[in-house]
C-alpha cells in the first residue's frame, strides 16, 4: 500500500469537514480561546511575581506571539487545512515531528481544559462557597461536550457571543475604570491614580527578576491564539479571512490584556490585590456597582467555559487529523452526521475528567499544576510553528513551493528569536515549585509520544 504523508492526506480529509466559519467567527474562538483563565484568574499569580512590571512581560509576549502568527499565517495561506501545525511540521520537519505536534497540542488543549473547569469550580464559591470544587467542574464539562456535537457553524456562533461578552466587559471596565481615575468618581476616586503603578515599591518592585518568573503564566495566557490555524479547515474564503482575522487578533489582545491591566492596578494597588479573588471581581466590588461584582463573576465563568469549549473543539479536530494518517486510532476519523469528528471530541472530554479528579484530590494546587503543564505543549507547538516556518521558506527559495504574500517579518532571525525566547520560558518553569511538576512530567510525556511513533509508523505505511 502507498504511504500516505500527514500534508498529502489533508486536502482530501477536509472534504468531511463543512467550511462553516466566517471571519467573525474565526476572530472570535481565537479570543474566545485565550481570554479565560489565565487573564482573569492566573493575573493575580503573575502580578504577584512582578508588580505592575507585569504589563512589560504581557508587551514582550505578545511581540512573540505576533511573530508566531504571522509564521502560522504563511503557512496557512500555503495550505489551509485542519491539520495545520501537524501538516506543517510533517512536511517541512519530518514525519516524526508531525505526530509529536499534533498529540502535543492536543495534550495542550486537554489540560487546558482541566484549568478552565478548575476555575469555574473557584468562581462558583463566590456565591457558593460550600460547594465542593469538583461538582461545577463536572457539570461545566458535561454541557460544554454537548455543545461540541453541534454542526461547526452553530459552535462558531456560540463562541462568538460568548468571546463577545468577554471583549464587551474588559472593554467596559477599562472605560469605567479610566473615568473614575480622570474624573475621581466615588470612593474608589479618592485613591484611584496612575501613580499607583510606581508608587508602591516601584513600577518594578521586584526587578527584572519578577518579569521573567511572571512569564510563565503570561505565556499560558496568550494560549490559544493559534486557535485559527486549526479552524482553517472549516474557514470560508481562508485566502482572504485569516490573514485579517491574524492581524485583527493579535492588536486585540495586547490592547485588552495591557488595558485591562494597567487600569486594574491603577485603580486597586497591586499588592492589595487578592490571589483568591479574580482581580475583575474585586475592581468592581470596590466600584460599587449594584450587583456588579456578581455580574462580573458570571461573565468570569462564561469566559472560563469558552476557553474549555475552544479547547474540547481543537481537540476534536486535532485527533481527526491525526487519525487520517494512522498517527491515531481510526476511529477519531469519522465524522458525524453534523460533519464533526464527534468520537475524537468525546475521547478529549473523557481524559478532561482527569481535570474533575484532581479537584476532589487536590482542590488547592490543581490550577497551578495543570497550568504549568499546559504550558509545555504550548511551547513545543510554537517552537514548531517557526522551525516548519522555516523549512517552508527554504523551500520557496529554491522553487520547490509557492510563495504567498502574507509574509513573516524578518525571518529567518526572528524565527531563532522566537526558538530561544521558548526555551527561555520551559527554563523558568524550574525555578518555582508549583510550575516544576511541569519539568517532571515532559521528558515522560515526549518518551511516550517517543515510543508511540514507532508503533504508530507501521500502520501509518
Amino acid at each position: 500500500m502507498v504511504r500516505k504523508s500527514l500534508h498529502e492526506e489533508q486536502p482530501r480529509a477536509q472534504e468531511d469537514l463543512h467550511r462553516g466559519l466566517k471571519n467573525r467567527h474565526v476572530q472570535m474562538i481565537a479570543i474566545g480561546g485565550t481570554i479565560g483563565v489565565g487573564l482573569f484568574l492566573g493575573s493575580v499569580t503573575a502580578i504577584q511575581k512582578a508588580g505592575p512590571g507585569l504589563v512589560v512581560s504581557y508587551a514582550i509576549g505578545g511581540l512573540v506571539l505576533f511573530l508566531i502568527m504571522r509564521a502560522l499565517g504563511e503557512l496557512l495561506l500555503y495550505r489551509p487545512v485542519s491539520g495545520s501545525f501537524a501538516t506543517y511540521a510533517a512536511e517541512f520537519v519530518g514525519p516524526w515531528a508531525g505526530f509529536m505536534t499534533g498529540w502535543s497540542y492536543w495534550f495542550m488543549w486537554v489540560t487546558i481544559g482541566m484549568a478552565e473547569i478548575t476555575a469555574v469550580g473557584v468562581y462558583v464559591h463566590y456565591w457558593f462557597p460550600g460547594i465542593p470544587q469538583w461538582i461545577p467542574a463536572l457539570i461545566t464539562l458535561g454541557l460544554l461536550y454537548s455543545a461540541n456535537l453541534t454542526t461547526v457553524k452553530l459552535f462558531g456562533e456560540i463562541e462568538f457571543w460568548f468571546a463577545l461578552i468577554k471583549v464587551v466587559t474588559i472593554v467596559a471596565m477599562i472605560i469605567i475604570g479610566l473615568t473614575i481615575i480622570l474624573f475621581k468618581f466615588g470612593d474608589l476616586g479618592k485613591t484611584a491614580t496612575f501613580s499607583n503603578l510606581w508608587t508602591e515599591g516601584g513600577f518594578l518592585p521586584f526587578g527584572g527578576l519578577g518579569v521573567l518568573l511572571s512569564l510563565q503564566m503570561v505565556m499560558f495566557a496568550y494560549q490559544g491564539l493559534e486557535l485559527i490555524g486549526v479552524s482553517a479547515g472549516e474557514t470560508e474564503n481562508p485566502e482572504t479571512v485569516l490573514p485579517h482575522a491574524i492581524n485583527s487578533v493579535v492588536s486585540w489582545m495586547l490592547v485588552l490584556y495591557t488595558g485591562a491591566l494597567l487600569i486594574i492596578m491603577s485603580l486597586v494597588p497591586w499588592n492589595q490585590l487578592s490571589p483568591d479573588t479574580s482581580p475583575f471581581v474585586l475592581v468592581f466590588e470596590k466600584i460599587g456597582i449594584p450587583a456588579g461584582a456578581g455580574l462580573i463573576n458570571f461573565v468570569v465563568i462564561t469566559a472560563a467555559a469558552s476557553s474549555c469549549n475552544s479547547g474540547i473543539f481543537s481537540t476534536g479536530r486535532m485527533l481527526y487529523s491525526l487519525a487520517k494518517v494512522r498517527h491515531a486510532p481510526r476511529a477519531f476519523g469519522n465524522v458525524s452526521r453534523r460533519n464533526v469528528p464527534a468520537a475524537g471530541i468525546a475521547a478529549s472530554a473523557a481524559i478532561m475528567l482527569i481535570g474533575v479528579a484532581l479537584n476532589y484530590i487536590v482542590p488547592e494546587q490543581v490550577f497551578v499544576y495543570v497550568t504549568s503543564v499546559s504550558l509545555v505543549g504550548a511551547l513545543w507547538t510554537w517552537a514548531l510553528i517557526v522551525i516548519a516556518h522555516l523549512g517552508y521558506s527554504k523551500a520557496v527559495a529554491i522553487g520547490k513551493t509557492r510563495p504567498v504574500a502574507y509574509r513573516m517579518p524578518g525571518s529567518p532571525y526572528t524565527n531563532w528569536f522566537v526558538v530561544a525566547f521558548l526555551v527561555l520560558v520551559a527554563m523558568l518553569l524550574s525555578l518555582d515549585k508549583g510550575t516544576r511538576v511541569a519539568l517532571y512530567i515532559a521528558p515522560g510525556w515526549f518518551a511516550l509520544l517517543g515510543i508511540g511513533y514507532q508503533v504508530a509508523k507501521p500502520r501509518a505505511a
